[in-house]
């Protein structure tokens, strides 16, 4: 509990500043980052998702387009791409400039091979846009293919939190994928604050995925998610806590669930552990806490058997999956 305060008289500015300043002096250096090099700027990174997103759904993110002829559209599409490799290579850089010094102890005003890292992340990046665009697109059917109360697609970009937080995602996955330090954790935050779904930017997640309504899903580091997976509100693919005894584990180490193909997770479901797996085609049922591995086409409900590890109970699910069909 914090000691409550005991002041009788208002407080001045010089005094509280002074204080402040002693405080800085005795804390951790993690604390406070002064008289040094230039550290990323969330504003700035919420804005290069929206420069992101505005190429990848152009009318529907950024000004408007409906009135431009082919040339306009192209030479909006090329400032577009200008402007977005300045602001992100410029990002980039801070994010692994920043990283470099704080591993190395130091506090070096400038990093060439920083800067000629976050120039390859930048270009490379842009070179995959296409591609990335054309994976979200398959978001953005499955989401409308998955909810009857959707009337369009377009309703699916506007307004639905799930694409949002997967797109977000998407950009920043493949930001990490390239070797970019920071700035995927502060995009997937962004979108954490935005919509409630934290998807951290080391998860795999394979094509079509929809997240109904979304909030309070939380999908960890090391997760893994094949194609066509549904999950709704309040659903976790997190890790077993570890013994305070144990350590810190590896940030390689497997510590996050396996989805597979066609998985379907209902609302509130808690699925943990880097040695479970979810079988393709498995339905989990809503607010189920499963932590080990459910077999293919197996439906687990929180009255069913198919809670528990041992090789007798999973013989059990299939029996019960066979006799369904």
């Amino acid at each position: 509990m914090l000691p409550q305060p005991k002041r009788q008289v208002p407080l001045q500015t010089d005094e509280l500043a002074d204080g402040l300043l002693e405080n800085y002096e005795k804390a951790p250096a993690a604390m406070q980052h002064v008289n040094s090099y230039e550290l990323p700027s969330t504003e700035a990174v919420a804005r290069i998702i929206e420069q992101v997103r505005a190429l990848i759904f152009p009318g529907f993110v950024g000004p408007s387009l409906a009135r431009a002829t082919p040339t306009e559209l192209r030479d909006q599409v090329r400032e577009r791409i200008d402007e977005l490799r300045n602001s992100m290579r410029k990002q980039l850089y801070r994010g692994l400039h920043h990283k470099a010094q704080s591993e190395l102890g130091r506090k070096d005003l400038d990093c060439p091979h920083c800067a000629a890292a976050a120039s390859e992340i930048t270009d490379g990046f842009l070179d995959d846009l296409v591609r990335l665009r054309e994976f979200i697109a398959t978001d953005v059917r499955a989401a409308y293919e998955g909810d009857p109360a959707a009337t369009g697609t377009d309703e699916i970009i506007f307004c639905y939190p799930g694409l949002y937080a997967v797109s977000v995602y998407r950009i920043a996955h493949a930001l990490l994928t390239l070797g970019a330090k920071i700035i995927p954790r502060i995009m997937t935050e962004l979108a954490h604050e935005r919509t409630g779904i934290d998807i951290h930017p080391g998860a795999r997640i394979g094509e079509s995925f929809f997240i109904d309504h979304g909030t309070g899903v939380v999908i960890g580091e090391t997760t893994e998610i094949g194609a066509r997976v549904r999950i709704y509100q309040g659903v976790t693919l997190g890790a077993l806590s570890i013994r305070r005894d144990a350590g810190r584990p590896s940030q390689t180490e497997r510590r996050h669930p396996t989805i597979e193909d066609d998985v379907v997770i209902y609302a509130g479901a808690t699925i943990l552990g880097g040695d479970t797996i979810i079988g393709r085609g498995a339905v989990i049922g809503g607010n189920c806490w499963v932590t080990s591995s459910v077999p293919a086409q197996a439906m687990v409900t929180l009255s069913s058997r198919c809670v528990g590890s041992s090789e007798t109970r999973i013989r059990e699910w299939k029996d019960d999956a066979s006799s369904t069909k």
